[in-house]
C-alpha cells in the first residue's frame, strides 16, 4: 500500500528479507511504535481484527473462523493478531498449506497468554521487535556517522554542529512515537502522560483479565523511571517504593507486575555482556533497567526541561535511555546486539555492541563534553584488563557517545567521540 506520508524507517529492510525468507512476519512491540503504518507500507490488504466498525464485527469474525479472515491479497496485515490467538495457528496452517514466501504480517502490542496456542511457528513465522523512533529516523540526527562504519574503524573527523541542550531534552521528553513527531512540544509532552494513563486504566487488566491493584501498578511505574539506566534488582524496587512512597508491596507481585509490563513492551531491559568477553573476570549477571522509550519515565516523573537542567543527574540517566533505544535500533539493522557490562570489580560499559562475528564495541555514553576524559579512562582500563587475561577478549572499537560534542573525532588514546546527533545505522 502506497502512503505518501511514510515516514522510512530502519526495520523496513528486515521486513522486506523477512517476508522472501518466511510465509509469515509478526512485528511486536509497544503501542503507537509505528508497526501498523510500516505493515500496511509493506502488505497488499489488512484486516484489523481491533476495529470497533458494527460492534467489533471483525473480532467476532475472527473468533468465529480464523481462517477466513486470511482471504486477500498477500502480503496480507493482520493488525493485533493477540486480540484472538487461534489466529497464529491458523496463520501458521495457511502457510504450510500454501508453501509460498511473504503471506502475511502479524502485527502485536502485547504478548498474548500462550493457552490455546498449538504451535510455536518456528520456521514460518519470523519475530522482529519494533520501538519508538530513533533520532535518525525522526530527522533529529543528522546521520553523518554510521554505526557499521564506526565498528569498522572507517569514520573522518567532521564537525557535526553545536547542540542545544534544551532541544536535546525536548527530545527526550518528547520521544521517538512517530505520530508525536511533529507535534509542537508544549503538547507533545502531553502524549507520553496520557500513553501511561491508558496503560495503567485500560491494557494492564484487560492483558488476562484480572483486576489489580491500579494503585501499586503505578507506584511500580514510578520506582522504574526513579531507577531508569540503572540494574535495580526487584527488591531494590520493592524498598524504593516503600521508602519514597510509603507503601508496601511484596516482591512476588512486583515481579508478577514486571512481566505484564514486558508482556505490553513497556520495558526494554539491557542484558549482560559476559560469556561473550570469554574472560575470566567474574561479572555480574543483572539486567539494565530501560522503558521502550525514555518519553515514559519523563511522563512518570513529571519532567520538564527546568526540573532536568535543575537536575543533572537524572537528565543523564535519561539520556543514557535515549542512546541506548537508538543503538538498538541501529544494531539491529545491523545484525547486531546491544548488552551492557558491570564487574565485580565496578568497572562498567554504558552499552556494548556486538556484531555476528563475535567482534564488539564498547561505549561510554556522557551528557557532557567535560566527562569525555574520564569516559575514555575508564574504557582503556576495562580494556587493558581483559587484555592481559589469556582468554580475554578485547573490543575492537572504543567510543563516546556524546550529547553536547559539536564533532565526530578520534582522540590520540584511541577512543572515538561520536555525538548522538549525528549517528545511524
Amino acid at each position: 500500500m502506497n502512503n505518501k506520508q511514510y515516514l522510512p524507517r530502519l526495520i523496513d529492510m528486515k521486513v522486506t528479507q523477512y517476508l522472501s525468507a518466511f510465509g509469515s512476519v509478526c512485528i511486536e512491540g509497544p503501542k503507537w511504535s509505528g508497526k501498523t503504518m510500516t505493515s500496511q507500507h509493506h502488505c497488499n490488504s489488512s484486516f484489523f481484527v481491533g476495529s470497533p466498525e458494527n460492534n467489533f464485527s471483525n473480532r467476532a469474525l475472527a473468533q468465529i473462523d480464523p481462517s477466513i479472515i486470511l482471504e486477500g491479497d498477500t502480503p496480507r496485515l493482520i493488525d493485533e493478531w493477540q486480540e484472538v490467538p487461534a489466529i497464529w495457528d491458523a496463520v501458521r496452517y495457511a502457510v504450510d498449506q500454501r508453501g509460498k514466501k511473504g503471506q502475511f504480517i502479524l502485527t502485536g502490542s502485547s504478548t498474548p497468554n500462550r493457552k490455546g496456542i498449538l504451535h510455536s511457528g518456528a520456521g514460518r513465522i519470523a519475530m522482529l521487535r519494533m520501538r519508538p523512533m530513533s533520532l535518525y529516523e525522526s530527522g533529529a540526527s543528522s546521520g553523518i556517522v554510521s554505526l557499521k562504519d564506526l565498528l569498522n574503524k572507517s569514520i573522518k573527523t567532521s564537525l557535526t554542529g553545536e547542540v542545544n541542550l534544551r532541544l536535546l531534552i525536548e527530545h527526550i521528553i518528547r520521544g521517538g512515537w512517530p505520530g508525536n513527531i511533529e507535534t509542537e512540544f508544549k503538547l507533545a509532552q502531553l502524549v507520553p502522560q496520557q500513553y501511561v494513563n491508558t496503560i495503567i486504566n485500560e491494557d494492564i487488566n484487560r492483558i488476562d483479565g484480572r483486576n489489580r491493584d491500579l494503585n501499586k501498578i503505578r507506584l511500580l511505574l514510578r520506582s522504574l523511571a526513579r531507577n531508569e539506566s540503572t540494574s535495580a534488582t526487584n527488591r531494590t524496587l520493592r524498598n524504593d517504593i516503600k521508602d519514597i512512597d510509603e507503601e508496601d508491596i511484596d516482591v512476588v507481585t512486583v515481579a508478577e507486575y514486571l512481566n505484564l509490563f514486558e508482556r505490553l513492551f513497556l520495558l526494554d531491559n539491557q542484558k549482560p555482556f559476559s560469556s561473550n568477553i570469554r574472560s575470566s573476570v567474574r561479572v555480574k549477571q543483572s539486567e539494565k533497567r530501560h522503558f521502550c522509550d525514555p518519553s515514559l519515565a519523563c511522563a512518570l516523573l513529571g519532567a520538564t526541561p527546568e526540573t532536568l537542567l535543575a537536575d543533572l543527574k537524572t537528565l543523564g540517566f535519561l539520556f543514557e535511555a535515549l542512546c541506548v533505544r537508538d543503538l538498538k535500533i541501529y544494531a539491529e539493522a545491523n545484525d547486531a546486539k546491544v548488552f551492557h557490562y558491570q564487574d565485580y570489580n565496578n568497572k562498567e560499559i554504558d552499552a556494548v555492541v556486538e556484531m555476528r562475528d563475535g567482534s564488539w564495541g564498547a561505549f561510554e555514553i556522557k551528557l557532557g563534553a567535560n566527562q569525555i576524559d574520564a569516559a575514555a579512562k575508564n574504557l582503556l582500563e576495562i580494556k587493558e584488563g581483559i587484555e592481559k587475561d589469556p582468554k580475554g577478549k578485547p573490543p575492537k572499537v572504543l567510543c563516546i557517545l556524546s550529547g553536547l560534542s559539536n564533532a565526530v573525532y578520534l582522540r590520540p588514546d584511541g577512543v572515538y567521540v561520536v555525538p548522538i546527533t549525528a549517528l545511524r545505522d
